[in-house]
C-alpha cells in the first residue's frame, strides 16, 4: 500500500487555496519516495492565459519523466500529457466546467489528433484511473500528477 503527503504550510494553504505550489510526494510500500509531483503557484483564473496550471512529475526523486500542462479553453478543462523531454504524448478534455453539479465528472485521455479516447477517469472522492496496459510506466507516473493537479484545479 503506498501513500501520499503534500509539502506545503498552513499559511500557503490558506493564502493561497487551489492556486497554491505544492510538492507531493508517494511514497510506495517500503517507505521509499517513488514519484514527487512539483506544482508551481498559478492562477486559478480561466481569464489569465499566462498562468495556467502545470505539473512536473519526477519518478524516481529528482529525475523527471513528464509534465502536464493546461491548455488554454473558453470553457473546457483541458491537458496536455508530455514526456521527459517536454514532447507531447497525450491529451485530457473534461466536461465543461459548470455542468458538474452533483455528479461525477469524467475526464477523457486522449491521443494527440484527439481522435482516438485512450481511456478515461473519473472526478470523485476517489479517483479510478484505467490505463491500458502497455502504457509506459513513466506515463504512468505522470497520469498520476493529472489527477492531483486535477482535483487541486477544479474540485
Amino acid at each position: 500500500m503506498s501513500f501520499s503527503t503534500e509539502d506545503t504550510d498552513c499559511c500557503t494553504r490558506n493564502c493561497c487555496g487551489v492556486s497554491r505550489p505544492f510538492t507531493v510526494r508517494i511514497i510506495d510500500n517500503m517507505g521509499q519516495e517513488a514519484i514527487t509531483l512539483e506544482r508551481p503557484l498559478r492562477c486559478d483564473s480561466r481569464c489569465c492565459p499566462c498562468c495556467l496550471q502545470e505539473i512536473e512529475v519526477h519518478a524516481p526523486p529528482r529525475v523527471p519523466v513528464g509534465y502536464v500542462t493546461q491548455t488554454r479553453h473558453p470553457c473546457l478543462p483541458r491537458f496536455t500529457v508530455q514526456n521527459e523531454r517536454r514532447e507531447d504524448a497525450l491529451k485530457i478534455i473534461g466536461p465543461c466546467v459548470g455542468c458538474s453539479c452533483c455528479a461525477d465528472v469524467d475526464f477523457e485521455i486522449k491521443s494527440l489528433d484527439e481522435e482516438t479516447t485512450v481511456e478515461a477517469f473519473t472526478d470523485a472522492d476517489s479517483f479510478g484511473i484505467q490505463l491500458p496496459l502497455d502504457l509506459d510506466v513513466k506515463m504512468k507516473a505522470v497520469m498520476l500528477g493529472v489527477c492531483f493537479l486535477i482535483d487541486f484545479t477544479f474540485f
